[in-house]
């Protein structure tokens, strides 16, 4: 018979593919992992994975012994919030995992609705500038602007935001204010890194023009936009981070409109867990609500 708890291991290891890795997320030492999985092999009496110079390759039997355990794993973690006495809140931890932008300028003040809402539920936000392997657990739940690939992903659009060209009012005093979009390749801007950009609607410029004068890069947007309000140039911002500061003026205003779709994703073998439900159902419910406040210069928005 084998031990039970090996699974674990065998879970970790089958979503990480090195020891180092999976090591880290167990909190144990690389060689606790590597004697864990030999002893699981040799009482099952079969080879798992295929010891690659770029990691560990699940075999066939391991294949198997994967779609069992994650079984195994979700009706494990489902113990605890269905078999209660009387019903409770939900609590526990949930993992949300977005870019860096909507995590600052956005989700980070939401989330305070949330905690109110559900005290006993403590949200991780990480931030990422690629896609984060909800298959590999990295996360519980993701918000992206591309919709993730994956098996067993639950992937549904929740809205969209709308960005535009911004500047300060230094800058525009200085250098004029563009009166048409034919007039923007003579003037400075601030854009993203190219070569770091790991997901090609994050570069966003794109959409309006490939600038010739480019003065400042940066891979994180909140570099950016502080870069922008600094008077280095102009940049286009979602409309969400650059109402949350009055020296950024609206360049184009709406005759620059550009989009991205919102996407929320969230494994299904934990997707109607009570924590995991409570933020997905608040997430589409508060994109819903804001919808105009992602999607419209407002009246009260920066002009």
């Amino acid at each position: 018979m084998f031990n039970w708890n090996d699974l674990v291991f065998f879970l970790e290891l089958a979503r990480q593919t090195r020891l180092m890795p999976a090591a880290r997320r167990l909190k144990v030492d690389h060689t606790t992992v590597s004697r864990r999985i030999s002893e699981l092999e040799k009482d099952l009496a079969v080879r798992l994975f295929e010891r690659k110079p770029d990691g560990f390759v699940l075999t066939e039997d391991g294949h198997r012994l994967l779609a069992i355990a994650e079984k195994m794993e979700v009706l494990g973690l489902s113990v605890v919030e269905t078999i209660k006495a009387v019903p409770s809140e939900p609590s526990g931890r949930v993992r949300l995992a977005t870019m860096e932008g909507i995590a600052a300028y956005y989700l980070t003040g939401k989330l305070v609705e949330f905690n109110t809402l559900h005290p006993q539920i403590l949200v991780e936000l990480v931030t990422e500038r690629h896609l984060i392997n909800l298959t590999k657990r990295e996360a519980d739940v993701s918000i992206s602007f591309v919709p993730p690939v994956g098996p067993r992903l639950d992937v549904r659009k929740a809205g969209a935001f709308r960005l535009g060209l911004f500047a300060s009012t230094d800058y525009l005093s200085r250098r004029g204010s563009p009166k048409t979009i034919e007039e923007l390749p003579a003037h400075d801007f601030v854009d993203y890194i190219v070569d770091l950009v790991a997901i090609a609607k994050v570069h966003w410029l794109l959409d309006v023009l490939e600038p010739e004068h480019v003065v400042f890069r940066s891979s994180s947007m909140a570099a950016q936009q502080n870069a922008v309000i600094a008077g280095r140039g102009i940049g286009l911002l979602p409309y969400f981070s650059a109402k949350t500061d009055p020296r950024l003026i609206s360049v184009l205003g709406r005759e620059v409109r550009v989009e991205r779709d919102l996407f929320i994703t969230v494994h299904e073998d934990i997707q109607f867990m009570g924590r995991v439900r409570a933020l997905t159902r608040f997430l589409f419910s508060l994109f819903e609500k804001d919808a105009a406040y992602l999607n419209e210069l407002s009246e009260n928005a920066p002009r």
